[in-house]
């Protein structure tokens, strides 16, 4: 394996692990009923299902499922731009903290960790620290706005002196697909 790939799996694991210690605080049976009852967390149950995603201008189209796992505190989207381009989002909202959690994978071996997030009704924002191919600091931020019942609005944008500005990278259309 080489460096970078190490590197990347690295961090992989250890956000993953970091994920499991969050949930693994909190005993089974509150879990449970704090994580299907808390209002904080099911505001962000408009993004669950599956979801044709677009670009404004382009024809391309990928797709993504949202779900619930972890007796209904993490969220994940698997996405799939049908070109060979494949990863997974996980969010969770810690009660300790009362702060959005997440990170993104992808099969290009990118990752990134979200340490600041929230979430109100029909919005949500993720905001973390990566470096970007020069080894430079990088901020993310990922906002979803709920459009419709059925139509989303995601935009991932980057700043490279840490949020004075921006530059949108994504842009993308979630229309909920009909079962």
């Amino acid at each position: 394996m080489n460096q970078p790939t190490t590197k990347r799996s690295s961090l992989l694991l250890r956000a993953a692990l970091a994920l499991l210690a969050i949930a693994a605080t909190v005993p089974a049976h509150a879990a449970t009923t704090t994580c299907s009852t808390n209002s904080e967390i099911r505001q962000l149950d408009y993004w669950l299902g599956s979801w044709t995603v677009s670009a404004p201008g382009s024809t391309d189209t990928s797709t993504a499922k949202v779900s619930l796992s972890l007796d209904r505190c993490l969220f994940t989207e698997s996405w799939d731009n049908g070109k060979g381009h494949a990863g997974q989002d996980m969010f969770a909202y810690s009660p300790d903290d009362k702060n959005w959690h997440g990170m993104f994978a992808d099969n290009e071996g990118r990752v990134h960790l979200f340490n600041r997030g929230k979430v109100a009704a029909g919005t949500a924002e993720f905001e973390g620290p990566s470096r970007g191919p020069q080894g430079e600091a990088v901020l993310n931020r990922v906002k979803l706005v709920r459009v419709s019942a059925n139509k989303l609005a995601q935009t991932w944008e980057k700043s490279t002196d840490n949020g004075a500005t921006w530059n949108m990278i994504f842009r993308g259309e979630y229309s909920r697909k009909t079962p």
